[in-house]
């Protein structure tokens, strides 16, 4: 396979934007991505667009916007991992020879639900019964606390270093610290998850110019490369579900850590799927970032902090940034990019070399997650 690099990178900042749909919110993104690298339309050679519900060709309608036209197009629709997937396509593309240059972006406009927890997938049993994903991350949530000696106050400490990070990002949804105080005082959603130990639904898009060497080489744009793209989706039984352990998220990893002949000590960053608190101690658990049961101390004992052994979501990740569900995997790979590049300002890790994202979601009966995508990058 042929070396990919990502060569550029553009975030349309998160939030609420109500008067945005997802199609405008991606052109915001993608126009902002070629006037930042200089490409022109008619040199890419095919792009992809992630999206949950942002509606049928949406690729197409961005990307004409821009003049990418007559070009193949392809929308994406792999849950909460659509536009991480898109990324992963793009890399495909590049790798083959089939594509030099390729734009991937995800886009999302979620305030048109009004609020309230995200319509999920219908013609599903656990959905029809009433399964949503704060309950879902609650049952989660109970079990470690009970398996593994950790407290609320653990889950709060998330919040509160996520927040903290958000508040130095201007383009997180929130951009404000919180204390473990107002944590405690927010309302409560699923036992024992409270307001501000979950995401925000947000609008936002992403995008990311993914080209071969020579592509990369005749840009003034700096470039990181793409040591492995991994995407991969739940395995299917109807029997003892743990709920401390996603399977899917180990399974992806070990693929990227395999191909791109790294392991998780060699990381620096991780941009990680913290849509509840309780999700970034299962999930640097699966990633090998903490033994098993005891991601709850590592946050305590600031191993995730940005100047701790591995920072974990130094961009505020979903709790702060936000999750505007087709843009999160696009703008972790953004962020990852600017921190690798040493363009991340105040959210700088530093000395950084070596970055992993990883985003799933998509509940689905019988599986532990519908969709998974993990990606490593490094600086050289």
């Amino acid at each position: 396979m042929k070396p990919v690099y990502v060569a550029g990178a553009a975030v349309h900042p998160f939030g609420k934007h109500p008067d945005l749909n997802a199609a405008e919110l991606g052109y915001r993104a993608v126009h902002s991505l070629l006037e930042t690298t200089g490409i022109t339309p008619e040199t890419v050679d095919t792009g992809f667009g992630g999206s949950s519900y942002g509606g049928s060709l949406l690729a197409q309608r961005v990307l004409q916007r821009v003049g990418v036209s007559g070009q193949p197009a392809f929308t994406v629709e792999n849950a909460c991992a659509s536009g991480a997937s898109a990324i992963h396509l793009g890399w495909q593309a590049v790798a083959s020879g089939v594509a030099d240059a390729v734009i991937a972006f995800g886009a999302e406009n979620l305030s048109s639900f009004g609020g309230g927890t995200l319509p999920l997938t219908t013609n599903d049993i656990e959905i029809e019964q009433g399964m949503v994903m704060p309950a879902a991350y609650a049952m989660r949530a109970q079990r470690y606390l009970r398996d593994f000696g950790a407290t609320v106050e653990d889950l709060t400490a998330v919040s509160v270093k996520n927040r903290a990070n958000g508040a130095l990002n201007e383009r997180a949804h929130f951009q404000r610290e919180v204390t473990a105080q107002d944590v405690a005082d927010s309302r409560p959603v699923a036992d024992p998850l409270r307001l501000l130990h979950c995401c925000p639904n947000s609008d936002g898009a992403a995008a990311v110019l993914l080209c071969s060497q020579e592509v990369a080489e005749q840009l003034d744009t700096p470039s990181v490369r793409i040591r492995a793209s991994v995407v991969r989706s739940g395995t299917f039984h109807t029997h003892y579900r743990d709920m401390t352990w996603p399977d899917i998220t180990e399974r992806t990893a070990k693929a990227a850590y395999a191909m791109a002949g790294l392991g998780p000590a060699d990381l620096d960053l991780v941009e990680l799927h913290d849509a509840f608190s309780i999700a970034e101690l299962l999930h640097s658990e699966a990633l090998g970032l903490a033994e098993r049961g005891k991601a709850h101390r590592a946050v305590r004992d600031g191993d995730f902090d940005r100047h701790g052994r591995v920072a974990v979501s130094p961009s505020g990740g979903l709790m702060s940034r936000g999750h505007p569900v087709g843009a999160t995997g696009a703008t972790q790979i953004c962020e990852a990019y600017w921190q690798l590049t040493g363009q991340a300002g105040a959210l700088q890790v530093p000395g950084a070399s070596v970055a992993l994202t990883h985003v799933t979601g998509g509940g689905i009966f019988g599986v532990d997650n519908g969709a998974c995508s993990v990606h490593i990058l490094t600086a050289d």
